[in-house]
């Protein structure tokens, strides 16, 4: 018999009879086959042959097609996926096949594709290393000696840490290594990857990521499992890469939650690279200016080691975070009058600018006098007002409407836009700054492969005054020429509900200020704020992350929040609250039930847990959307509950909702 894990919401994997014409034996664990799967044919990767099944052999169906063209998975990867599917409570094949390239998930033959000719490219001379610098290189490449460890590389922004990741890479290049380099989001992965090229232009370097053609990422899967690719840039499922000579990991900005998946499995890759490297016995670097809690609090026990970089590499300071205070004088827009008047200074002295405000589209919401508002049909939120073209969107659901001429309530003609949205900026400064080359950056405008290319080497040659952009710029990129840094709305995010929201937003300023400055000139970052007194902008002045977190890892630990305790969600969706509710409510009986007297018995080795409540989005797409949390000191605790819980689950909810488990989740929503 062979059994064959298969990307399908069912409990797997699942058993076959062998090819009649092509036998199977142990070397062939990993290899990819097509089977039939009721009316479908899928493809499936082999875990076990040979093994008796628990099922007749006359309800057994034969594998249709062993794929010999392909290598077979590693057993690395497949261990990597076991782990990960067994932590994070899903299914076998629901991990793993995802994980793969398009070409190997898809039942059609497919040829070995060619390798494209490399880029040649001009060698980029190392710089001179500061002091620490040298010290974070000499001490890691120490650690390159097949023992696993984890260190944090903490160093403000522009401290250099790219080109202590680049000295490793050197090390481990001249012992003939593999490197796996992890990046948070797409938009990252070019410039990683040129840096690399640069530096090393006779070394294979290969990408790994969604929004590869799927040649190109097939191409590089196969060069790195055949040892051929020596460097590996990838966002999060690059973590399965198969990489046969890995070395050494790098996790560029750890902290960032864009690692967590939030659809499918809730995997974590920074978590998933660390258990990759212990078992695999190589170093581990994580890299951030503002890291994670849990990781801050694991250095600051010693169960890491941290390494700091304190200064800028090119001997700049640090830019003047000034706060700008909302509710004293006039502001009648978005753009304040002091801010306004900075960024007309940096466009006379031929400076850039960089206006930060998080929503894309031109306004979160249309709005009319008699209290009439857009909102989504389908889901809790308002439908966002955007120009060119010029429609209403819902940026959850992804529906799409005209917008009414008159209110749909009173026939009102004065319906008006409310609140600000990065197209709404970019049209103002357009007039506030006649003359000004105004550009902006967010998923709408950076929607092609070539389009944040092109507008980076627009931005490198100085043909753009001011950028307006959210998220996507805060964090990896370094443009000399940005002086002066705006943050058009900062409060927000202190109204949210989740515990972790401070944390993103400190991380998030500290990241986007540090964008200001990094060339000769000295750099400015003017935040405006109703909130001015918040202990949160004290430290972002101080540039004070280790007060920051202090405080709120005292709070945590008052609380049992992580890293001081382990959460769980069992998120559900339903066609009405009402089954959502029911679902959650059996749930939570069931896990009563389940611990017995274990919560008399010993509080310390218990689970609270949580009455079900509704998501902050209660609907999306039209499904209801509830929650119930499970809340532990004792990770074992946790897990042991959720290993009894989970297969319960599937008869609990029957067909009317739909249900995950988020283990370790980054936000409560």
């Amino acid at each position: 018999m062979v059994r064959v894990a298969l990307d399908v919401p069912l409990a797997g994997p699942f058993d076959y009879l062998p090819p009649t014409n092509d036998p199977l034996d142990l070397a062939d664990i990993g290899r990819r086959v097509v089977v039939p799967f009721g009316r479908r044919r899928l493809a499936g990767i082999v875990l076990e042959v040979g093994m008796t099944s628990d099922w007749p052999v006359a309800q057994l169906k034969p594998i249709e097609r062993v794929d010999r063209v392909a290598p077979p998975v590693p057993a690395e990867v497949l261990a990597l996926a076991g782990f990960a599917a067994d932590y994070y409570r899903a299914h076998f094949g629901e991990v793993l096949l995802p994980a793969l390239p398009p070409a190997l998930r898809t039942v059609r033959a497919w040829r070995t594709p060619r390798y494209k000719s490399e880029r040649t490219l001009a060698p980029d001379n190392a710089p001179e290393l500061t002091l620490e610098q040298s010290v974070a290189v000499r001490t890691l490449t120490a650690r390159l000696d097949g023992a696993y460890s984890t260190t944090l590389l903490h160093g403000i922004t522009g401290s250099g840490k790219t080109e202590v990741y680049l000295r490793l890479i050197d090390a481990v290049l001249q012992a003939d290594g593999q490197v796996l380099v992890l990046v948070p989001e797409i938009n990252l992965v070019p410039q990683m990857l040129e840096r690399v090229q640069r530096r090393f232009p006779m070394a294979r370097c290969v990408a790994q990521h969604s929004g590869l053609a799927d040649g190109e990422r097939l191409a590089g899967w196969l060069a790195a499992q055949s040892g051929a690719a020596q460097v590996v840039v990838g966002t999060r499922l690059a973590v399965f890469t198969p990489l046969p000579k890995l070395a050494l990991t790098i996790v560029d900005e750890e902290h960032d939650p864009s690692y967590k998946q939030q659809d499918g499995p809730r995997l974590h890759a920074r978590d998933l690279a660390l258990w990759r490297a212990s078992a695999r016995g190589i170093p581990v670097v994580l890299g951030s200016a503002t890291p994670s809690l849990e990781t801050w609090a694991r250095a600051q026990t010693g169960a890491i080691e941290r390494l700091t970089l304190p200064f800028r590499a090119r001997a700049t300071r640090l830019p003047a975070v000034r706060l700008i205070d909302l509710r004293r004088g006039s502001a009648d827009g978005p753009v304040s009058g002091e801010l306004l008047q900075a960024l007309r200074e940096r466009v006379a002295r031929g400076e850039q600018s960089l206006l930060f405000i998080n929503r894309r589209g031109y306004a979160p919401t249309l709005r009319c006098s008699c209290g009439w508002q857009a909102d989504c049909h389908r889901c809790s939120a308002h439908l966002v007002l955007h120009r060119n073209p010029h429609q209403l969107r819902c940026h959850h659901c992804g529906a799409v409407h005209r917008v009414p001429r008159v209110c749909p309530d009173c026939g009102n003609q004065d319906l008006r836009p409310l609140g600000q949205a990065t197209q709404r900026i970019e049209t103002l400064l357009a007039d506030l700054l006649p003359g000004a080359r105004v550009a902006r950056v967010d998923r709408d405008s950076v929607r092609r492969r070539d389009d944040w290319p092109q507008l980076q080497a627009a931005i490198e040659a100085g043909a753009i005054d001011v950028l307006v952009g959210t998220q996507m710029l805060t964090k990896g990129h370094d443009f000399a020429g940005i002086t002066l840094v705006g943050v058009v709305d900062a409060d927000s995010a202190l109204y949210a509900s989740d515990f972790r929201a401070p944390e993103r937003l400190f991380a998030q300023l500290l990241q986007v200020a540090g964008r200001a400055g990094r060339g000769a000139r000295p750099g400015e970052v003017l935040i405006q704020t109703r909130l001015p007194e918040h202990p949160l902008f004290a430290a972002l002045q101080r540039g004070d992350f280790a007060g920051f977190a202090a405080s709120e890892l005292a709070e945590r630990q008052r609380t049992g929040l992580p890293p001081y305790g382990y959460l769980a969600l069992v998120r559900a969706e339903a066609s009405s609250d009402a089954a959502c509710e029911a679902f959650l409510s059996a749930v939570a009986q069931t896990a009563t039930d389940l611990q017995g007297h274990s919560r008399r018995c010993d509080a310390k080795s218990s689970v609270q847990i949580f009455d079900p409540v509704p998501s902050s989005m209660a609907r999306i797409g039209g499904q209801h959307r509830w929650q119930l949390m499970l809340q532990s000191v004792q990770r074992p605790a946790l897990r042991a509950l959720l290993g009894t819980l989970a297969p319960q689950l599937h008869g609990l909810a029957g067909r009317r909702v739909r249900w995950s488990i988020d283990v370790d989740p980054q936000q409560l929503d």
